[in-house]
């Protein structure tokens, strides 16, 4: 079985000395090649574009390739790349769009919510057959998307504050008119005309302003996951990314047996994603087969339990049975931000973000005169975790 997959990762552009996110997305850029590099919403983020990959030993390498040559061209300026929903030191002013006229609409129409739209994600995107294939698909996936969002949380931070969430990114995210979980649709000419209502409505202005947690690429021949977190480690993004191309081969296979596209209510979908925000894997998540709260390892292994058969079928079983359970282990990316804030103080929080987005260890820095003051913030009283379990490293 070959099924390909693809990912887009945002990266927020740092100062190296003060750990400030700044507007130098621009003179980043002009260092790399921009097939693969561009431009977001803000100029304090740059997005990358992977190749097309089979297995994860591929994406894996693209992926941290992609990081290297966008850590080099932010280093030459004393600049640094974080992969992170939210930069801890994040100024409290508006952000500093990018030209063009489609971000000054943005801008203008949507104001604070695109002002502060100061957060990154990663995406993943898996070959589907065809539309209709892909918008039944969203359907039959949506249930689980939460756990993703959980094992990608990487956002406790905003302005340097604890907000209490593993993902605020995702609370941030969810103030836009067409995020969150996306709705149920028998086929591509209904959600089709779903999104055509919202455009001839005046809410957005064209189909990448649909921002579900899951959507069938406008395009593409894709259906593309878009719930996560920016993740620290290019190993969530793969374990991510393996999972995804699971659930969706395994809803293909129950399509094609004649399950139904839809198998109930998604009205408790909002509920459960606010609790992966706020839980992240140090607490619990909504199991969807019961709706009911259950620990979060015990729902990640009830996935991996379900995706057995489509994640061998892929070759990834053993890769993504180790990663995950590396994760469940030494606990999420916010976790391991807000255990770093605890010992020291958010400085030593970017340099974490820094060093584990280049795939090293993080070595401690003096902390420059102008910042010694910076708080040490009271850590939320989610449950701490001091396990670090090693997984097999993907494409090593």
């Amino acid at each position: 079985m070959s099924v390909r997959i693809g990912v887009e990762e945002e990266f927020h552009i740092l100062e190296v000395e003060s750990g400030l996110l700044v507007p130098r997305a621009d003179p980043v850029l002009r260092r790399l090649p921009r097939r693969n590099f561009t431009t977001e919403l803000h100029q304090s983020a740059v997005e990358t574009n992977s190749g097309v990959h089979t297995t994860l030993d591929d994406l894996y390498t693209d992926l941290a390739g992609s990081r290297r040559r966008l850590d080099a061209a932010a280093s030459s300026l004393g600049l640094a790349a974080v992969a992170a929903g939210t930069a801890p030191l994040a100024p409290a002013s508006s952000g500093h769009p990018t030209a063009g006229a489609r971000y000054r609409h943005m801008v203008e129409e949507y104001r604070q919510v695109a002002e502060e739209q100061l957060i990154c994600g990663a995406q993943v995107h898996v070959d589907v057959p065809d539309r209709d294939t892909a918008v039944r698909i969203m359907c039959m996936v949506s249930p689980w998307l939460p756990v993703l969002l959980a094992l990608s949380a990487s956002s406790p931070f905003w302005q340097g504050a604890d907000t209490g969430y593993a993902s605020w990114r995702t609370l941030l995210w969810q103030r836009w008119p067409t995020a969150g979980p996306a709705g149920c649709f028998s086929d591509a000419a209904e959600y089709d005309a779903a999104v055509q209502e919202l455009i001839q409505a005046g809410i957005i202005t064209d189909p990448g302003m649909i921002y579900y947690d899951i959507r069938p690429s406008d395009h593409l021949g894709t259906l593309e996951l878009r719930i996560c977190d920016a993740c620290p480690r290019v190993e969530t993004v793969v374990l991510v990314a393996g999972l995804f191309r699971a659930l969706v081969t395994d809803a293909r296979e129950r399509l094609a047996a004649g399950a139904p596209a839809c198998e109930g209510r998604h009205d408790w979908l909002r509920g459960a994603t606010w609790r992966a925000a706020r839980s992240g894997l140090e607490g619990t998540l909504i199991d969807p087969s019961s709706h009911r709260e259950a620990p979060a390892a015990q729902v990640v292994r009830s996935l991996l339990t379900r995706l057995r058969p489509a994640l061998e079928a892929h070759g990834d079983w053993q890769t993504v049975r180790s990663l995950a359970e590396a994760a469940l282990a030494d606990g999420s990316a916010a976790q391991r931000v807000r255990r770093t804030a605890q010992r020291e103080d958010l400085l030593a929080c970017v340099d974490m973000l820094i060093a584990e987005t280049r795939g090293e260890q993080r070595n401690r820095r003096r902390v420059p005169v102008g910042h010694r003051n910076l708080p040490s913030p009271a850590v939320d009283g989610a449950a701490s975790r001091t396990g670090t379990g090693a997984a097999e490293v993907v494409g090593r």
